[in-house]
């Protein structure tokens, strides 16, 4: 071995050390930037409106301004009764926080204009936000049902599936699980896709997921990011066991007209160009791709997919944060087409981080295809059950 190479692998774990506090650094100056608006300020203000004691200030002050750290670094993987709760809570603290200072800083003004004292002001903004939280979290546990209906010439007969993303079952509990299983086998399709993120915790069993066989009909199943950042092996493996076709840069036929194709996810904008590549796309076949982020449409449609399925963006789940998704994403939601290729974002079955949802839905997918061709100048679109 050369000098220079004896040198070069001296300082690897130097420059491994040295890469690893510049992460955490960064990672502390967001949590730092994030808490200061949507938590310290927050708290700090509503207690000296109140006229709090400094030591009840401090009291009410040490818990919730540190709630996200106990719960994402301590409570992460602890699956007891009490850590759960207290996750819980603090991820409705956490969904509640951006209302909150959005609802403060109108009551702001109010006060500075004299229409109000800051006591009652301060009464207002905690009640406004936890009644926004109420009806938030009422809305992220009862997904809609959204129909999409379309034809294409390459069907020989009608078929109906269905869609769900997102779950986040982990972060979510199994009986939220069987609530959305119980709505899919009411709609009684041909089958089920689950384009990511179904599971986002370590060591999730098998128990925890066992209701996924009562679904009738084949599921089919792409990765999401958070299941990358679990135990996915162990994942992919619970879920073959249970009959689920794990689809990884890999395709299968739910019969001689429809292909299913399910593409890995990865932060890369060629993902799906670079995967199709490799896979023998049918285009005398309708064509049905699932992946897991909403990017790579004109790929896909260069490749001959006809519909590809996506979630990921939660469609920013709590208002403003559709705001900073739409500046990530150009597809957040919705109905997409390029050419004959449509590709179908969903807002998410489930939710991550705070059990609710405000200004977006929980939903759950049902696509009604039949072999006939669209009426002149119909759009997919116009065909949307929002109800």
């Amino acid at each position: 071995m050369s000098e220079t190479s004896a040198n070069a692998n001296a300082e690897t774990p130097s420059r491994t050390i040295t890469t690893r506090a510049r992460g955490w650094s960064r990672f502390f100056i967001i949590a730092l930037a994030m808490h200061i608006p949507l938590f310290f300020y927050p708290i700090l203000r509503l207690c000296q409106w109140l006229e709090f004691p400094w030591w009840l200030t401090l009291m009410i002050f040490l818990p919730l301004g540190g709630s996200q750290i106990i719960s994402r670094i301590y409570l992460r993987n602890n699956r007891t009764f009490w850590a759960r709760w207290l996750r819980l809570g603090a991820d409705f603290w956490l969904g509640i926080s951006p209302l909150m200072v959005l609802t403060l800083l109108i009551f702001e003004l109010i006060v500075f204009i004299g229409f109000i004292p800051m006591d009652t002001a301060a009464l207002s903004v905690i009640g406004i936000s936890l009644l926004c939280g109420i009806v938030g979290l009422v809305v992220a546990m009862n997904p809609v049902i959204k129909k999409i209906k379309f034809s294409s010439p390459k069907l020989n007969s009608p078929v109906r599936f269905v869609q769900i993303t997102d779950m986040h079952i982990g972060s979510r509990s199994k009986s939220f699980l069987e609530s959305v299983i119980y709505k899919i086998n009411q709609l009684e399709p041909d089958f089920v896709c689950i384009t990511g993120d179904l599971i986002d915790a370590s060591g999730i069993q098998v128990s925890e997921l066992k209701s996924l066989k009562s679904i009738i009909g084949p599921i089919y199943f792409c990765t999401g990011n958070h299941e990358k950042y679990e135990d996915l092996d162990e994942i992919l493996e619970r879920l073959s066991s249970l009959g689920i076709n794990v689809l990884r840069n890999d395709t299968c036929y739910f019969r001689g007209d429809l292909q299913v194709i399910g593409v890995d996810d990865m932060d890369d904008a060629l993902q799906v160009k670079n995967q199709l590549q490799h896979i023998d796309v049918d285009r005398s076949a309708f064509a049905l791709l699932l992946y897991h982020r909403p990017r790579g449409l004109a790929d896909a449609a260069e490749a001959g997919v006809d519909l590809m399925l996506s979630g990921h963006t939660h469609a920013g789940q709590i208002m403003p944060f559709n705001l900073v998704v739409g500046r990530v994403f150009d597809m957040v939601k919705g109905m997409y087409e390029q050419g004959d290729t449509r590709l179908y974002v969903s807002q998410g079955t489930g939710t991550w981080g705070p059990v609710m949802r405000f200004g977006t839905q929980s939903e759950i997918t049902l696509f009604e295809l039949s072999p006939e061709r669209a009426r002149d100048g119909a759009h997919p679109d116009d065909f949307l059950n929002k109800n």
